[in-house]
């Protein structure tokens, strides 16, 4: 069977990135060689493929459901925003330039080629296109030269199916709305609508459903319940970001920068039920945690001055000088340096911004974009709490990066055997470490000694290991979770007729 379906969503986080994961999954089960596309994605979260190229992280999730390799005919186009204004324009993995906002709405037709040899590339070698909408395509503001909702659909001739979300309120008028919107050659491709994150009693539902049917003269093919499914998020719209702080286990806590990039960096830390972790954003929040965390930021030196400005500088100071554990994750790592330079101005008007200075190094940011795999030995056994990880230890993960560290006195933690290089730092007492490598929270076994340290530091008792042998095999579960909820409360044997071209 050779066919496609496209989701859209009345707004952001609609939740079309995981209705697209579980459709991928369930594809797969039934037998199917499916992948994923989304023409345009704006997302702080990315990763590196095998090919040493960036795509978007929810791609990279609805592939793993399908059971493939990501790759990035999936996500064409990326745009990471460096500002309110403006983005890092990312095409086919690789940087271009960061644009204002304008500049890019009046350039992108010009990856319309680059967009359709994307998906023609992939609709060769698979039998059903599980596409995923941007936003909304009911913004009527951005409907001349759509690269992602409606224009691509209307290229492809391309099936709808659009999601609401009931759990914000108000899901009737947004489905409404949005399909009144809809210009006819549009709404002729829209096949029905979908009620996501639904909790509660369906019989209560049932009447607004119909009404709602009768108004738009579409089906209501599912109504999809609310599901904590522990999965990568697309971008900040995201309820992680929600305070769970309290006293149960072990408090971790990450800075929620402004800019914070890649922060699925942390999900691996929710699988344990005795991990409270949080995100903060001001210095009263901090409750003496066991871990404090500063991410990945995609403006290094923006969100540097703002937590500056927040009134960080003396409150990290009193956390690590009183035996307080501090780990930096790439930007984050950046940050715990003496200064980050961008005499280019590559991501910032400030040529030069002075850093919390825990780590002996400064960072000089450039125009080339440092992306790769990386697979690295864990070689810290000097003084200090991060020498209870076993050395030896093989760890796997990625880097995505503007800029080089330079190092003075400091000490490695990792030797990376791709590269040939030593590469993070920790301070001389032992309690402050920085590495540029995401994903280091998905060895487990590297996260069960971390934890295990910080229980013994408690005088909690430790455990044995996770239940699992990896973090794919947990999403592995998870996934399969998404597709059977899905399954059983969409009208799959529509779903399928839709796919194959057979509805009208």
């Amino acid at each position: 069977m050779k066919g496609m379906i496209m989701l859209q969503g009345t707004a952001s986080s609609a939740g079309k990135s995981l209705l697209c994961a579980a459709l991928c999954r369930i594809f797969k089960q039934d037998g199917y060689n499916v992948a994923p596309f989304k023409a345009q994605n704006m997302a702080l979260n990315s990763y590196v493929t095998g090919q040493g190229l960036e795509m978007g992280r929810a791609q990279v999730m609805q592939a793993e459901a399908a059971g493939i390799e990501p790759h990035v005919h999936m996500n064409p186009v990326l745009l990471k925003p460096t500002s309110d204004r403006g983005a890092q324009v990312i095409v086919m993995g690789k940087a271009r330039q960061n644009m204002p906002a304008m500049d890019y709405m009046q350039w992108k037709e010009t990856l319309l080629p680059v967009i359709d040899k994307a998906f023609n590339s992939l609709a060769r070698n698979h039998d059903i296109i599980v596409i995923e909408g941007a936003g909304s395509p009911a913004e009527i503001n951005l409907r001349e030269k759509d690269l992602v909702n409606m224009g691509l659909a209307l290229r492809l001739r391309a099936p709808v199916l659009l999601a609401g979300d009931i759990d914000r309120g108000g899901v009737f008028a947004s489905l409404y709305g949005t399909v009144a919107l809809l210009q006819p050659e549009e709404r002729d491709l829209l096949k029905g609508v979908i009620i996501n994150k639904f909790r509660g009693d369906l019989e209560v539902l049932k009447p607004g459903l119909k009404q709602l049917e009768e108004l738009i003269e579409k089906p209501v093919l599912g109504v999809v319940p609310f599901m904590k499914i522990n999965l990568d998020d697309e971008d900040s719209v995201t309820d992680r970001f929600q305070n769970r702080s309290g006293d149960r286990g072990l408090k971790v806590r990450v800075l929620l920068l402004p800019r914070i990039s890649n922060f699925t960096d942390f999900n691996p830390l929710e699988l344990d039920d005795d991990v409270n972790l949080s995100y903060i954003r001001r210095p009263e929040e901090l409750d003496d945690p066991d871990l404090l965390i500063i991410p990945g930021s995609k403006n290094t030196i923006e969100d540097l001055l703002q937590l500056r400005r927040a009134g960080w500088d003396d409150p990290l100071r009193d956390y690590v000088e009183n035996e307080g554990l501090l780990m930096g994750i790439c930007g984050g790592f950046q940050m715990l340096g003496r200064r980050v330079l961008d005499p280019g101005g590559v991501e910032s008007a400030c040529p030069e911004v002075k850093g919390f200075g825990f780590l002996d190094m400064e960072t000089i940011v450039d125009k080339e974009k440092i992306i790769r795999q990386v697979e690295a030995a864990w070689r810290y056994s000097d003084d200090g709490f991060f020498s209870a990880m076993k050395s030896g230890l093989l760890l796997k993960g990625y880097e995505i990066h503007m800029g080089q560290t330079e190092y003075r006195s400091i000490k490695h933690p990792l030797y990376v055997k791709t590269t040939g290089r030593w590469e993070g730092a920790v301070n001389e007492k032992g309690n402050v470490f920085g590495t540029y490598l995401h994903g280091i929270f998905d060895n487990l076994s590297w996260t069960r000694q971390l934890l295990n340290a910080l229980r013994r530091r408690r005088g909690l008792p430790e455990k044995k290991g996770f239940r699992y042998e990896n973090y794919r095999d947990f999403k592995e579960k998870e996934y399969d979770i998404l597709a059977d909820t899905v399954r059983v409360n969409l009208d799959m044997e529509q779903v399928y007729s839709i796919v194959k071209g057979e509805s009208g």
